[in-house]
């Protein structure tokens, strides 16, 4: 593991043990000024260690007094975070290879003689998944991720373990799939990827077993953006291709209309402007299509207005900004507040299209709002974005608007 990865490691559990203390970051920076007679700390260094930019190896001691740390605790994850020692930071996340059974995790043991399970074992996991998308609107994956593997591990031993007709193992494979998905959602929004890509590849396994092919499309499809976004930008492409092929021209229009929409954003990642036009064209043309099959319940958030989000971030990748302000505004005047991880990212893109036309006062406006958003956030999705907005005001750094921002957030 890199010395960076190590360091985002300890600013997640950092982080963690801010939230637990109930604090913000700026209520830290208070708190540890005032333990240590130092007026200099400010949210923003707070900001730095948590995304892993720097170790706080002077603050350790006031840390663990703050937060009720053991010092030799904090002091041991710092070296770890150094890259001078070996040493698992407490708390930190579980790789799913780690709770799950080595060998193939999905296998059914030899003569299962667990208890026996019928239909109201899997709905009442079925409400449990649902509710987990549901929270993870509201809630960043470093908030959630915890949870979410253990309850996808659980799932895997209930199938493993247990004694079912065929009709509900099936379901239950459908499920494990269904968990899967959002799991490694909440994962690669932690900036935990390759949990994610172990999440995502099990639940394609599960749902291939369960015959699910919309299912099996969500999930190369979550698992194409996730490559998209993280310079395996062909990958990525071949992937979501796949996800379109694999759901047939039968799918839900609801589900064919999302595997288009991340068709045009491989394809934008990818530098290839004409076919993500086209794919965007197809996303919308799915959606308005009339019968066909009904949308199974992780599809509930597609709709027109996301489709136009979509859209709205397409153009920005390809630096066609007279076209995203107008659409990106429109979603964020209507968007419901509570989603603020969202709302940060809508932000992020709607700041890079003002600077791209031209408007850099708009952009540092943009700006505060999606840092203020998003300043207590455990999401590496939103920081990541951040700091795409930063680079792209660099720019202006004569403008006094923008000039104030990257003082304030200078990344």
């Amino acid at each position: 593991m890199s010395t960076t990865q190590r360091k985002q490691q300890f600013g997640a559990y950092l982080g963690r043990l801010r939230r637990d203390a109930r604090l913000s970051q700026r209520q830290l920076a208070d708190r540890l000024c005032a333990a240590s007679g130092v007026a200099t700390l400010t949210r923003n260094e707070v900001s730095r260690w948590e995304r892993g930019v720097r170790v706080p190896d002077a603050w350790l001691p006031a840390l663990a007094a703050v937060l009720g740390a053991r010092p030799e605790t904090l002091e041991a994850a710092a070296a770890y975070a150094r890259g001078e020692a070996e040493w698992r930071l407490p708390g930190a996340f579980a790789t799913l290879a780690e709770l799950l059974p080595p060998g193939d995790p999905l296998e059914r043991l030899t003569g299962a003689q667990g208890r026996r399970i019928g239909p109201d074992a899997v709905a009442a996991l079925a409400g449990r998944v649902h509710g987990l998308r549901l929270a993870d609107d509201v809630l960043a994956g470093g908030d959630l991720i915890v949870p979410a593997f253990r309850e996808l591990a659980s799932a895997v031993r209930l199938h493993r373990e247990s004694a079912y007709t065929e009709p509900t193992g099936r379901a239950l494979l459908v499920q494990i799939g269904e968990l899967a998905q959002i799991s490694g959602w909440i994962a690669s929004d932690a900036g935990q990827h390759a949990q994610a890509e172990q999440a995502y590849r099990l639940g394609i396994s599960a749902a291939r077993q369960a015959g699910d092919g919309a299912l099996v499309a969500n999930l190369a499809g979550s698992l194409a953006y996730q490559l998209s976004n993280t310079e395996r930008e062909l990958d990525g492409l071949d992937m979501a291709r796949a996800a379109v092929a694999e759901a047939g021209p039968e799918a839900p229009a609801q589900t064919r209309a999302l595997f288009f929409d991340r068709v045009a954003w491989a394809h934008a990642q990818a530098g290839q402007p004409q076919p993500a036009m086209r794919a965007l064209g197809q996303a919308h043309e799915a959606l308005t299509e009339d019968g066909g099959p009904e949308a199974p319940a992780w599809a509930y958030w597609v709709s027109r207005e996301e489709l136009e989000v979509m859209d709205a971030r397409v153009f920005t990748e390809l630096r066609r900004p007279l076209r995203a302000v107008p659409l990106l505004r429109s979603v964020l005047a209507r968007y419901d507040a509570t989603h603020a991880r969202e709302l940060a990212l809508y932000l992020s893109w709607l700041a890079v299209a003002y600077a791209d036309a031209n408007e850099p006062e708009e952009a540092a406006a943009t700006a505060l709002r999606m840092f203020d958003l998003s300043a207590d956030m455990a999401s590496e999705r939103t920081t990541e974005r951040g700091r795409v907005v930063l680079r792209r005001l660099a720019a202006f750094d004569d403008v006094p608007e923008v000039r104030a921002v990257l003082a304030e957030h200078p990344g």
